[in-house]
């Protein structure tokens, strides 16, 4: 407590103690509380040699400021100023009138009075106590003048002397301590404006650095870029601009958290940094993806030494939290002024060719292409045209028939999303289908299809085609909100359609995954009496567990082994082994992409179950799949 804190105060504290800007009230009672000490003292030993009415004067001045430093004490601090001053100012009038006027020695302490004012308050009580005592002073000589207080010049004497000196003091004083607040001030200024100074400094490094890495932001970056492209042009040569992004770094975050992420940052980002030359630059971009500047290129072998090096020592082992950890890069480059002179576009190229190298199987480099740019606007077309012509049902489902090898009948036909164009064009689902993954269409666009291929199957049972099934492909992404199933029920309900005739086509990259709940969600599907086809069979993960998990009732042998039937012997084996596989596990074979006589011929000889191909029809729509059916029986 600050009461408390007084009471402990020495006597050098009044000399000593550091002015706060923070704590102007305290500092406001202690100077109080001093000049009320200092100036008793000064009348308690003036009053010693003081006599008469004089001595009288001095007793109530020294009353007044006891009571002054009691009121201070207690906190009521604009009171006790106030009292002070206007006490010492009528003390100095008592003084002034009973002796020499205006002449007289207590006329000396009237700047002292000033002064505390100055140092005691502000402009108010400054303003008050100035005038009142130029009031005094005018009151003063008018009643001089006027006879009505009689000057008596004293005789110097040593009391007299003595009064002088009390005066000097409380004056010298009041100056003193006026002096070292102000010092004092500009001492707390001075260190202010040293901590201001040093967070500027602070919030200038955080503005242009990264504060995990102290690697260059992009803001710095930038700068970076320019000056260093400015220097390249000067010489003839280029800058390259490379885009890094490690790979399989969110398991770091998701499995050790992100203190250990963080940590890795760090570690591979200084790793880089050593071994950069002085005039190549580390910039985080953000995440887990930096951008290097390497300035000064004469030609791309030196850009293809530097991304394999990158490379290497991005793969190099890493210890974090006692786990040893090792990633990869991808690296896409760009080169200023070749590619462009402005940074921002240049992140662009080299962030489009990182995607591609990303593509292209992780691990590597790839150099920017003016042929990236023209299928990123492509892409960005369609998706732009694909949203409005998903709600206008655009769209069309096509068929493709599955032919029974043995007995050369229709058993069942695969619904193909295709979207037609006024011109007359297709555009076919290998260009669409990602875009609607990767934009969240698929779901609508999937539930629609599903809709369409059981109504249509269910039209076909009731026209004569009661044992037709239909095939339906299911996209990875369908599963991501846990709603296929509920899809599934509704769609099965809606078309009237038995469960059985409905076959839903799976990739081995969704029977691959095992953190999701796809597993659960086909077990469901399952139950409610659909069938499952593992379709592209022999291109993905092969992996005869998903068989036997799944049971699956049909296994399709994907095209790139059928097409060169009879010319790679290879090939010949791999299909024979799939049909016996399949076989072993209760499953029927689908081959698709027959499209000749003698690959019908071959697969019939393997024991091949059913067949899909243009050897008997391409996709064609769902009136045209009638008339072929019809024709075909």
């Amino acid at each position: 407590m600050p009461t408390a804190r007084f009471g402990r105060m020495r006597l050098k504290d009044l000399f000593s103690s550091p002015v706060k800007l923070t704590d102007l009230i305290l500092i406001r009672r202690r100077r109080v509380i001093q000049i009320s000490m200092v100036t008793g003292f000064g009348l308690f030993a003036a009053s010693l040699v003081a006599r008469g009415i004089t001595f009288d004067i001095f007793l109530l001045g020294q009353l007044s400021l006891i009571v002054t430093a009691i009121l201070a004490y207690k906190r009521y601090i604009a009171t006790s100023s106030y009292l002070l001053l206007g006490a010492m100012s009528s003390m100095l009038f008592a003084l002034s009138a009973t002796g020499a006027g205006v002449f007289d020695i207590a006329m000396l302490g009237y700047p002292g009075v000033i002064i505390f004012a100055a140092l005691l308050g502000g402009i108010a009580l400054f303003s008050t106590v100035l005038s009142l005592v130029l009031l005094q002073c005018v009151t003063l000589a008018w009643l001089v003048i006027n006879d009505v207080v009689i000057p008596h010049p004293p005789i110097l004497s040593w009391p007299h002397m003595l009064f002088i000196m009390v005066i000097f003091v409380i004056t010298g004083f009041s100056v003193f301590i006026l002096v070292q607040d102000i010092r004092r001030l500009m001492s707390s200024l001075q260190q202010e404006v040293a901590k201001v100074e040093k967070n500027r400094a602070h919030i200038q490094h955080l503005a242009h650095y990264d504060p995990l890495t102290n690697l260059p932001n992009r803001i710095m970056g930038e700068r970076l870029f320019n000056e260093r492209l400015r220097e390249s042009e000067e010489k003839g040569l280029q800058l390259a601009l490379l885009f890094i992004d490690l790979d399989n770094f969110k398991p770091i975050n998701d499995a050790l958290g992100h203190a250990a992420g963080d940590r890795f940052l760090q570690q591979i980002s200084q790793t880089i940094t050593d071994r950069l030359s002085a005039q190549q630059y580390l910039i985080r971009f953000g995440g887990d993806e930096f951008i290097l500047l390497a300035p000064d290129i004469s030609g791309k072998s030196e850009i293809d030494t530097l991304c394999k090096n990158l490379i290497t020592w991005c793969s190099s082992e890493f210890e974090i939290m006692q786990t040893k950890i090792v990633v990869s890069a991808s690296i896409g480059a760009a080169q200023a002024p070749s590619d462009g002179n402005q940074f921002k576009q240049l992140c662009r190229k080299a962030d489009i060719a990182m995607y591609e190298a990303k593509r292209n199987g992780r691990n590597r480099y790839e150099y920017y292409d003016v042929r990236f740019d023209k299928e990123n606007d492509e892409k960005f077309t369609l998706i732009q045209r694909l949203r409005p012509a998903v709600n206008a049902n655009e769209l069309e489902v096509y068929y493709q028939p599955l032919i029974d090898l043995e007995s050369d009948k229709v058993e069942a036909v695969e619904a193909l999303l295709r979207w037609p164009q006024n011109d007359g064009s297709m555009i076919f689902p290998d260009k669409f289908i990602p875009l609607a993954e990767s934009s969240g269409l698929i779901n609508p666009l999937g539930a629609w299809v599903l809709n369409q291929a059981c109504d249509f199957c269910a039209k076909q049972h009731k026209k004569g085609h009661s044992n037709l099934t239909v095939a339906v492909n299911l996209s990875f992404a369908q599963f991501k909100d846990g709603t296929l199933p509920q899809l599934v029920e509704q769609a099965l309900l809606n078309s009237n359609l038995a469960p059985e005739y409905l076959e839903l086509e799976l990739t081995e990259t969704i029977l691959a995954d095992e953190k999701g709940t796809i597993a659960e969600q086909l077990e469901t599907i399952k139950s409610l009496g659909v069938h499952f086809a593992i379709d592209d069979f022999g291109t993905g993960y092969s992996n005869l567990n998903y068989l036997r998990t799944f049971s699956a009732s049909k296994l399709k042998i994907d095209r790139i082994f059928i097409n060169t039937l009879g010319i790679e012997e290879s090939d010949d084996s791999l299909v024979s082994a799939i049909i016996n596989i399949a076989e072993s596990l209760g499953m029927k074979t689908v081959a698709e992409g027959i499209e000749n006589k003698a690959a019908l011929d071959k697969l019939k000889s393997m024991g091949c179950n059913l067949g899909q191909g243009y050897y008997w029809s391409k996709p064609v729509p769902a009136s045209e799949i009638e008339r072929f059916m019809s024709n075909f029986d």
